[in-house]
C-alpha cells in the first residue's frame, strides 16, 4: 500500500465525549496520523445527545461526517463515500448501526485497500461473542484485514487470533501533550482524591470497592465524583457528584485534588494490559495517579515511584491517608516525564502507520 493514506474512520464520536468514553482516543490517534500525512475522514451518528455536547469544533486535523439516525439511508450514503478511502475503519461501540456496519465495511475490500476492525473495548466484545456461538460478529472476524485494540496485550490477541483474526495488534492509548498538560488548580476541584467516569454496569460494583468505600472509611478528607449517570446513587456525605465533566475541564480536574483515582472496569481488569485514556491524561497533567491492579502496569508506570498501586479499597484508604502534598507531586512529576518520554499518541500514530504502509519496522516511517 501507497505510503499517503485516505482513511475513512466509521465511530462513535470525534466532536464529543458525552458518554463516548473513546473520545480521547480517536483524537489522539487521528490527530497524530494527520500529522503523518494521513487524510482522514471520520463518519459518526447523530445519536446520545453528543452533537449538543460537543467538546469541540469541527477540527483542521479530519473531516467530520455527521449521518442521522432515523433510517439506514444516512449510514448507507457515508459507506458509498467511504469507497474512495484506501483504510476503512469500523471501530467498536458506535450505538447505532454496528452490525449493519460490521457487515458492510466488508463489502469496500478491494486488492489496493485495507479494512479494519478497530476494537476500542474488546474485552466486552470478546466476552460477547465467546457468550454466543451465534453472534453475527464471530464469523466477519476472519474476513477483517487487520483487527487493532485500545489495548488488551497476549490475552486479547490470543482470543482475537483463536476467533480467526489474520491478526491482531493492541494499540494502546497515549497521551496527546497538546491537550493534556498542567494547568493552575480550580477550587471546584479540590479534594483528597477524585474520579472520573460514568456510571456502567460492569463499573460500579469496582467503584463501590475502590472509591466509596475508602470515603465511607475516611470521612475527613473530600472525594469527588466526575461522570454521567451518578445522580440518584446513594453517597457518603464526604462526596461531591459533579456530573459530566467537559474534556476541557479534565486538566483541571486532574491538576486540583491531591490524588486521582484509576478504576478499570471489571472486563478490562479481567484481561489486563488495557491501560485506560483516565492514566495518560491523568500523567500528562502531571497528576499523582491512585491505580487498581492490572496486569502490565510496569509496562507503562512504575508502582511507587510513577504511579500508586491499591488492591482493594482497604490500600486505596491507606494512600489517601498517608499521601502528603509532596509525595503527591514527585509521583505526578515522575509520570508526567516518562509518559512524554514514551507513550504519547505520536509513538502510537508511528506504529499505526507502519502497519498501514508495509513497513518493516517503525523506525522507518519518519
Amino acid at each position: 500500500m501507497s505510503a499517503r493514506l485516505h482513511i475513512a474512520f466509521f465511530g462513535s464520536s470525534l466532536v464529543s465525549a458525552y458518554w463516548n468514553g473513546a473520545a480521547t482516543y480517536y483524537r489522539g490517534i487521528v490527530r497524530a496520523l494527520h500529522d503523518f500525512g494521513a487524510r482522514v475522514t471520520f463518519y459518526e451518528p447523530d445519536a446520545y445527545g453528543r452533537q449538543a455536547h460537543r467538546d469541540i469544533p469541527d477540527p483542521p486535523w479530519a473531516r467530520v461526517v455527521v449521518y442521522p439516525t432515523d433510517g439506514e439511508a444516512g449510514v448507507l450514503a457515508a459507506l458509498e463515500e467511504a469507497r474512495r478511502a484506501n483504510v476503512v475503519v469500523k471501530a467498536s461501540g458506535i450505538g447505532v448501526f454496528d452490525g449493519l456496519l460490521e457487515r458492510e465495511v466488508l463489502a469496500l475490500r478491494r486488492p489496493e485497500s485495507t479494512v479494519i476492525f478497530w476494537d476500542v473495548d474488546a474485552p466486552a466484545t470478546l466476552d460477547r461473542v465467546q457468550r454466543d456461538r451465534h453472534d453475527p460478529f464471530r464469523t466477519l472476524i476472519p474476513r477483517y484485514d487487520l483487527v487493532l485494540t485500545y489495548g488488551g496485550g497476549e490475552p486479547v490477541v490470543r482470543a482475537y487470533t483463536a476467533l480467526g483474526a489474520a491478526r491482531c495488534v493492541p494499540v494502546y492509548n497515549a497521551l496527546d501533550p497538546s491537550t493534556h498538560f498542567p494547568v493552575p488548580p480550580d477550587p471546584r476541584f479540590e479534594g483528597h482524591l477524585a474520579f472520573l467516569g460514568n456510571r456502567l454496569p460492569d463499573r460500579e460494583a469496582r467503584v463501590e470497592e475502590f472509591f466509596l468505600r475508602p470515603a465511607a472509611r475516611l470521612p475527613g478528607p473530600r472525594f469527588l465524583l466526575g461522570g454521567s449517570g451518578w445522580a440518584d446513587k446513594p453517597l457518603p456525605p464526604n462526596v461531591t457528584a459533579l456530573g459530566h465533566v467537559y474534556t476541557h475541564e479534565h486538566n483541571a480536574f486532574n491538576c486540583t485534588p491531591r490524588a486521582v483515582l484509576n478504576v478499570n472496569r471489571e472486563s478490562m481488569a479481567r484481561y489486563g494490559f488495557s491501560p485506560p485514556t483516565r492514566i495518560f491524561e491523568a500523567a500528562g497533567a502531571a497528576a499523582c495517579l491512585i491505580t487498581d491492579a492490572w496486569e502490565g502496569i510496569g509496562l507503562f508506570l512504575e508502582p511507587g515511584r510513577e504511579v500508586l498501586v491499591a488492591h482493594d479499597g482497604d490500600e486505596v484508604a491507606n494512600h489517601v491517608r498517608a499521601l502528603t502534598p509532596e509525595r503527591a507531586r514527585r509521583i505526578g512529576h515522575a509520570a508526567h516525564a516518562r509518559i512524554r518520554a514514551e507513550h504519547t499518541y505520536a509513538h502510537r500514530a508511528r506504529q499505526v502507520y507502519a502497519l498501514l504502509t508495509g513497513r518493516e519496522s517503525v523506525a522507518e516511517v519518519a
